[in-house]
């Protein structure tokens, strides 16, 4: 039996997801994972802006085939891929910048996640909300929305 989405389907504004690649300040030889990628937006324009690979993960069956679609429209689908999956029991270990749009719950229990499978120096921007008191070192309004960036620290 599969888990019901942890958060509800809300696309990314055009205008945040710049902000939020650019905070990240991505580049051609980033790997981007977006967790609970909806349909796409953040991979597929860091794909086409950028040149950066990456990954999109969603629970929704549906999101990744409107992912999918949208890829192929924009002919990234050569940079990108998109995957139904679990955001708690999926590998972005390769990740060099990792994108989200969650709630603060999902943003808590996934940052353990982060610390153990993230090198460090990887980027993580999310949108609207943050990470408890792991404190960002960034924030930036944007649109009337908060963008928050971190850095996975060296390892202890």
């Amino acid at each position: 039996m599969k888990r019901t989405p942890d958060v509800p389907y809300v696309p990314t504004r055009q205008v945040v997801v710049d902000a939020m690649l650019k905070l990240a300040d991505v580049k051609k030889d980033d790997v981007l994972y977006d967790l609970g990628c909806g349909d796409g937006r953040i991979v597929i324009t860091a794909a086409k802006e950028y040149g950066a690979r990456g990954t999109g993960v969603d629970i929704n069956p549906e999101r990744i085939q409107e992912a999918n679609a949208n890829a192929r429209e924009a002919n990234v689908t050569d940079k990108v891929r998109f995957i139904e999956g679990d955001l708690f029991e999926e590998d972005f270990s390769q990740a060099s910048v990792v994108t989200l749009y969650l709630l603060p719950a999902v943003n808590q229990k996934l940052r353990p996640i982060l610390m153990k499978q993230l090198k460090p120096g990887t980027r993580i921007v999310s949108h609207a909300f943050d990470m408890g008191d792991w404190e960002p070192e960034q924030t930036v309004e944007v649109d009337g929305t908060k963008i928050f960036l971190w850095t996975i620290p060296e390892k202890k």
